[in-house]
């Protein structure tokens, strides 16, 4: 596995795994109805775009296959970052690649002057249990509203660097 920072002519790949990504793991968590706002809200061209032209940097994990996860970070100040996103093909679960991912930001992370990161997990999904084993500790919880009636219920999780 490699990875490699990822270009804007990787959004439509970035959307693909996402796609395939978010049944799985939200599927028995949101109403489908919640999952195609959220896909729609997160995912649209125009926002990773904004994304991509601002302080967030897409990581590609690929193997021999092709990409098969990506993740973005941003750096928020200059001692904390935050992990925005990190998914899988769904195939590539529990093979060590999240954490061979995870692993890689922090270091970027570190290398960039961070001193922690933190990321927001809906508070039913099975990776709380991924990243506690990855050193991350529950920080607070969080539940946001995200618009059409639709709230995060999450974990604020935090690893120190």
């Amino acid at each position: 596995m490699q990875i490699r920072k990822a270009e804007i002519n990787d959004i439509p790949t970035i959307q693909a795994i996402a796609e395939q990504a978010w049944r799985p793991t939200y599927g028995t968590i949101l109403s489908e109805e919640q999952c195609v706002y959220m896909l729609d809200m997160m995912y649209r061209r125009d926002v990773l775009e904004k994304q991509f032209h601002g302080n967030v940097h897409f990581f590609m994990l690929e193997s021999e296959e092709g990409a098969i996860g990506f993740a973005a970070y941003e750096a928020m100040d200059s001692q904390h970052g935050k992990l925005h996103k990190i998914y899988l093909r769904p195939l590539h679960k529990s093979r060590g690649a999240g954490t061979f991912l995870l692993e890689y930001v922090a270091k970027f992370a570190k290398e960039n002057g961070q001193k922690a990161i933190f990321l927001n997990v809906n508070r039913l999904n099975s990776a709380v249990q991924f990243y506690l084993k990855n050193g991350f500790q529950i920080d607070q919880e969080l539940d946001l509203h995200v618009g059409n009636g639709y709230y995060m219920n999450d974990y604020i999780m935090k690893k120190e660097l």
